[in-house]
């Protein structure tokens, strides 16, 4: 018989043991695995319809894209074609990869404005900026107040503005790193990270350490693997030297919202096996 002081104290005890759950239980019931399709950069110029229909098929749900340009767009198909492709693959392009270099430097406001005119059309969540050219490097204070100003763009466009790491923003300058710039001196509720964990690691950093005292910052990751040999190259997820279930489990604390798997080269035995491989192995030991 069920009483009530029984309910009670049963009801408490499902609440503690959800509670008790790792943090990245939120993602757990959607089960949505993400790819940033710079991975399949030697294919997608090729075949977009065929590459993007293998994507779906090796399980992933959500896409990052990258390769925009005012002048060929996406591989020479315009965002709305794109986004009949993605749409028949039940593909959705919750972030993409926008170079925004003139911007950055210049002010130049004709990469901004087509950047999110493309994103609003594919209905991206995140216009993200992927990179800073070398000679630009030196002067993270005019980065941070030209992101700030991308992305009040953004959010007028109803987009949020992300930036994307690799390992140079961990250089110090100063007596600081080109990173604890932009986390500092951009506006935290118009500007997110999206935060590389492989250069993260191969900078000699820690996510956690980024995680407890940046948190919230970081709604979008890249999980990239480490070969164990050769620092240098990726290999597929689960087979190299980073520990993932860790960062996983602050994904919380992190802000964590997408995360997209990423793997520029060494591939095993081919790019279309090896983000199968990456994908299976999150979804059964990760997430």
């Amino acid at each position: 018989m069920v009483t009530r002081r029984n309910f009670i104290i049963n009801t408490s005890l499902a609440a503690t043991a959800v509670l008790a759950l790792p943090s990245f239980a939120f993602a757990m019931n959607k089960k949505e695995i993400g790819l940033q399709l710079y991975t399949l950069r030697d294919e997608l110029p090729k075949d977009v319809k065929s590459t993007l229909e293998k994507v779906a098929k090796a399980g992933y749900t959500t896409v990052e894209t990258y390769g925009f340009s005012i002048k060929d767009q996406f591989w020479g198909l315009a965002p709305i074609e794109l986004k009949k492709i993605l749409d028949a693959n039940k593909l959705k392009a919750v972030s993409g990869h926008y170079n925004l270099g003139s911007f950055l430097y210049d002010g130049n406001l004709e990469e901004v404005k087509a950047a999110i005119e493309a994103a609003k059309i594919l209905k991206n969540e995140y216009l993200t900026v992927p990179w800073v050219d070398e000679p630009f490097r030196n002067d993270f204070h005019k980065i941070a107040a030209r992101l700030n100003e991308a992305a009040k763009m953004c959010a007028d466009a109803g987009l949020k503005l992300a930036y994307h790491n690799h390992d140079f923003e961990f250089k110090t300058h100063d007596g600081v790193t080109g990173y604890e710039i932009l986390l500092k001196e951009t506006d935290k509720n118009l500007v997110s990270f999206e935060l590389d964990l492989y250069w993260v690691v191969r900078s000699g950093n820690d996510p956690l350490k980024l995680f407890k005292e940046n948190p919230g910052r970081f709604t979008l990751w890249h999980v990239k693997d480490m070969d164990k040999v050769n620092p240098a190259l990726n290999t597929e997820i689960g087979s190299g030297s980073i520990d993932f279930k860790p960062f996983f489990a602050a994904a919380k604390q992190s802000g964590m919202i997408h995360f997209f798997v990423e793997q520029e080269n060494n591939y095993v035995p081919n790019s279309f096996e090896s983000i199968k491989t990456s994908c299976e192995f999150i979804s059964k030991k990760i997430i």
